[in-house]
């Protein structure tokens, strides 16, 4: 037993804000808080692992910072056999949470014993020294003499005597206990581990609840027990005494309350993109997020499991290969199974086996009461039924353990049965081959033929996992046609995105006397479902190379995936340029249009980074290659690329109505990959043009598939960084871009690493936080000239950062910034970047005291924003006009243009821009004028970046705190403050604060 009166909760004065709640729980931290608030009595409830005990820490955390007393009870499985150890823990807990007030009494050499053998400083009347031990403390002070004697034999603080303790006094003393306790203010107790209470200790806790007060609240943690008790007998001992202690523990068929006196409330796993959040919280890698949750079930101790056990692989585990579940996630697992009776384990294995498995199936194939073995099952949280008897595992790790721990001989008679039951031909194929383990032709065949039936169905999946099969099924005698089929095994995986099924079917087929043409195709099979993890597969590129010399299509094949390593892993588009024109000329010699329309794609690409006149007529000759051959998918098209380009032009109607054609065909009959890359590149369009709900949903859909097929989150977590900027919150979008940062960071994916540091910045920036904003996009600077990119319309930081500079008063980096993008942007004709950077350049212009010439500029910028169809950006010129309005001391044309940007915010829905404008506007102290044209007050004559550090400075920072805040040396915080003072006409760092105030 463990009692925690303050325990693992970090102190805080009250009053104090409350810690965050755990990842994924703040809407059920919120729930339970309204529950107690309302009723005074909660049950959690859930299986093991899935963050029951956090959620408790952080509403008794809470309750801590507003001052309230916390008692904490955790209850292990022994405490059951121990009558009344959760009871004495109690009064233990409340003697260390209470302490008497005054003086402490230093304590008496000798202490005489009382009657029944307390000592003399308990007993009713004695001496006023207080012994060491529970009574040390005031709260004991009231209990009446019966009730002192039978809460120290509780506490072993005195002899048990014959026939025990006194029952009716013990509860009483118990009830009396809290009831003291709360009248000192309000209480929290927290039972964790309820199911482990001893019978002895419900019965005195449940009685002393009913009659405590409303200022007791009360949170039980109880793991449910769905094989029923499997602790030892509930019975007591014929003839055992109450209080007696060699009496034996009672289960746990009684609780702390009557089911009406509580809500019960279920903490269920969390979802695949709050996994990538714990991981990232835990400092793990979250690249695998996807997979994690799959394996875990969204159980967050299973899924920290896996994460630890991948962190500490010899090797990164790449995308292609499977998940390292060995050690403690395969422990933990058996853990949850090996509660399990052993029939039960029985009918989960032949679950487990099944493609489809069934209550009704699993019955069929030998274990008749599968129904009542799957329901305890269910409420132990290992499957989850459905009403037509269907079921899942809840864990991917479960049904792989079962299968990972099972004989061969296990395995074969569970597929052999399910066999004889299924009643589909193409899974009664897949077992028999499962539970042969002779290589047959005969068989082989069999499965051969129902992987076409799979692929005709529709089910990629299937059909990869049976290709593979049928390999595997061949004889070993027949190496030619395994190897043609371990080929196709490879090449269907890639299909269905299936990374693990590719590099099996590669593995397999490298180690065998296979043709350079085989081994290249398995090998761009591997590449191909590699995602934005390219980086480990180095050596998978020179073998394809050198496998590849002399036949021209599978060079060209093999060219063309380098040209995409060369710009994702390595940021060098001028090589990925040569490389892709080197795939289009040998793709064009041998007349293979598909290839060559995918070379010129990524060549077009290139030259549109490059800032070259050539990338239109090569998509052209691309798109036009593509009307003669049909490409197998949307992903890397000259297709999505004319919409990508438009994108970047910001001829945003057309890309979206293009997108849109698309999104039925994709849906019927595209590939994961396909549909990701449509939703992802719809977001973007409608965060630039102002559909804020519509950018949300389409991120969270391309964010949804990307995190069920397995593969890097990084992109789809950039697209909803970019979402929530438009339209949903700056705190998430921010999350979201820093876990892009790190995912792309783990991927090695320079591409995405400039995208989700420019989303990052951009945040920053908007929220203020300038040191930060111009940290990340002085890194986005650097990163994308080493990639040499020169078009400015692809990721548009040269404003953003412009802006950064001007907010620290680097005015000069800012115009010099402006100066070098602007002859790019007029050579390639990037309109909307010229207007971006004229906002920009009309803050500097106000910053030198040309306020004329600045408003002039941002009232022709935000019309011609609106002109362009970018009302988001139209807002923000027109945000910035207003603070130019303010400093040429007219304060209604200041309002007039906040009103019409939050105007334009609330029609497209873009919530924190909305908030913004209605927000004091930055120079702006609560309490000066706000109406009419009057001059304005002495702050207004300070840059923003004066302001922050005026502001810091009157908080009482010195200069070199300041500077290391601000990200500044301290000659120019010094040099800032000169400039502040003599603004403001102070002298002193108490008049900058007197100044400072409302």
């Amino acid at each position: 037993m463990t009692t925690v009166p303050h325990g693992p909760l970090p102190a805080r004065a009250p009053g104090a804000a409350g810690p965050p709640a755990p990842v994924g729980r703040e809407e059920l931290l919120a729930r339970l808080e309204s529950v107690l608030h309302a009723r005074g009595r909660a049950l959690l409830t859930g299986p093991a692992g899935v963050g029951k005990t956090e959620v408790a820490l952080a509403a008794a955390a809470r309750a801590e910072a507003r001052g309230e007393t916390v008692l904490w009870l955790a209850a292990l499985p022994a405490d059951r056999a121990i009558p009344g150890a959760a009871a004495a823990a109690l009064v233990a807990s409340v003697a260390t949470t209470v302490t008497r007030p005054g003086p402490r009494a230093e304590p008496a050499p000798a202490v005489e014993d009382g009657p029944a053998g307390i000592p003399a400083a308990a007993a009713p009347g004695g001496p006023g020294t207080l012994p060491s031990g529970v009574f040390a403390s005031g709260v004991f002070d009231d209990l009446p003499g019966p009730q002192r004697t039978a809460v120290a034999m509780l506490c072993r603080e005195a002899p048990i005597q014959q026939g025990g303790w006194d029952p009716i006094a013990l509860r009483l003393g118990i009830a009396r206990i809290l009831r003291t306790l709360t009248s000192r203010g309000p209480v929290l107790l927290v039972v964790d581990g309820a199911e482990f209470l001893d019978h002895d200790s419900t019965d005195l806790l449940r009685f002393a609840l009913h009659l405590a007060p409303p200022s007791l609240r009360v949170i039980a943690v109880e793991t449910p027990e769905p094989y029923g008790d499997t602790h030892g007998t509930d019975a007591p001992e014929p003839g055992g005494a109450p209080g007696h202690p060699g009496r034996a523990g009672a289960g746990h068929t009684a609780h702390l309350w009557v089911p009406s006196e509580a809500d019960l409330l279920l903490v269920p796993p969390l979802q695949a993109d709050e996994i990538a959040a714990l991981l990232i919280h835990h400092r793990l890698p979250s690249r695998m997020a996807g997979r994690i949750h799959r394996a875990s079930g969204g159980n967050p101790r299973l899924a920290l499991a896996v994460g630890r056990s991948l962190a500490d692989a010899r090797t990164p585990v790449h995308h292609a290969e499977a998940l390292t579940l060995s050690g403690r996630a395969r422990d933990l697992a058996r853990q949850l199974l090996g509660a399990a009776p052993p029939p039960v384990r029985a009918t989960l294995l032949l679950a487990a086996l099944a493609l489809r498995p069934s209550a009704t199936l699993v019955r069929r194939a030998g274990r008749p009461n599968a129904e009542a073995d799957l329901a305890a099952a269910e409420r132990a949280g290992l499957v989850s039924l459905a009403e037509d008897g269907s079921l899942a595992f809840t864990a991917g790790l479960l049904p792989s353990t079962l299968v990972h721990d099972a004989c061969w001989a296990e395995r074969s008679a569970g597929h052999a049965a399910l066999a004889e039951v299924v009643d589909d031909p193409v899974e009664a194929v897949r077992h028999r081959a499962l539970a042969s383990d002779r290589p047959d032709e005969e068989l082989a065949a069999e499965v051969t033929a129902a992987t076409e039936v799979a692929r005709r169905r529709g089910n990629n999946a299937l059909a990869a996992e049976l290709a593979l099969l049928a390999a595997e099924s061949t004889p070993g005698r027949d190496g030619a046609r395994r190897i043609a089929r371990l080929v196709d095994a490879a090449e269907e995986a890639a299909r269905a995105a299936r990374a693990d099924l590719a590099m099996r079917a590669a593995t397999d087929l490298l180690a065998r006397d296979a043709s350079p043409t085989d081994r290249v195709r398995a090998r761009l099979a591997v590449l191909d479902t590699a995602g934005q993890g390219l980086t480990d597969l180095d050596d998978m590129y020179v073998h394809a190379m050198e496998d590849s010399e002399g036949a021209t299509a599978l060079r060209a094949a093999v060219q063309l995936r380098l040209a995409v390593k060369y710009v994702l892993a390595d940021g060098d588009p001028e090589r990925s340029r040569t490389a892709a024109m080197e795939s289009a000329a040998l793709a064009a010699s041998v007349g293979d249009a598909r290839t060559a329309a995918q070379a010129l794609t990524v060549q077009a690409r290139m030259e549109r980074a490059l800032g070259t006149a050539d990338s239109e007529p090569v998509l052209a000759r691309a798109r036009e290659l593509e009307l003669t051959e049909r490409p197998l998918g949307i992903r890397n098209a000259a297709q999505i690329l004319t919409i990508r380009h438009a994108l970047f032009d910001d001829r945003l109607t057309d890309a979206r109505d293009e997108l849109n054609a698309l999104l039925p065909l994709v849906q019927r009959r595209g590939s994961v990959e396909d549909a990701i890359e449509l939703f992802r590149t719809l977001a973007e369009i409608e965060s630039r043009i102002g559909a804020c709900a519509a950018a949300l949903a389409h991120a969270g859909q391309s964010l949804a598939l990307t995190l069920e097929a397995g593969l890097s989150p990084g992109p789809a977590w950039y697209a909803l960084a970019l979402a929530e900027t438009a339209g949903g919150s700056l705190g998430r979008a921010a999350s979201y871009a820093r876990r892009s940062v790190q995912a792309s960071e783990e991927e090695g994916d320079r591409v995405f690493l400039s995208r989700s540091r420019y989303a990052l910045g951009r945040v920053q920036l908007v929220n203020g936080d300038v040191a930060a904003a111009l940290e990340t996009l002085r890194r986005v600077q650097t990163d994308e000239r080493a990639q040499s990119t020169v078009d400015p319309s692809m990721l548009r930081w040269h404003e953003e950062l412009a802006e950064a500079l001007l907010a620290h008063d680097a005015v000069e980096d800012a115009l010099a910034l402006l100066a070098e993008v602007r002859p790019v942007a007029r050579r390639l004709g990037r309109s909307t970047v010229l207007l971006g950077c004229d906002r920009a350049q009309a803050l500097c212009l106000a910053a030198e005291g040309r306020t004329d010439e600045a408003a002039e500029l941002l009232t022709g910028t935000a019309s011609r924003f609106a002109e362009a169809g970018l009302p988001l950006e139209q807002g923000r010129a027109l945000m910035a006009l207003a603070r130019v309005e303010r400093k040429r001391r007219r304060r209604s044309a200041a309002q007039t243009a906040l009103h019409a940007a939050a105007t334009i915010f609330e029609r497209a829905g873009a919530v924190p821009w909305l908030a913004l404008a209605t927000e004091a506007p930055a120079g702006e102290l609560p309490g000066t004028a706000t109406g009419g044209d009057e001059a304005p007050t002495a702050l207004a004559s300070l840059t923003e970046a004066e302001l922050r550090l005026a502001r810091l400075v009157g908080q009482g920072a010195s200069n070199q705190e300041a500077a290391a805040k601000l990200f500044l040396s301290v000659k120019t915080v010094e040099a800032r403050l000169t400039r502040i003072y003599q603004k403001l006409d102070v002298r002193s760092r108490s008049q900058l604060a007197t100044a400072l105030r409302p």
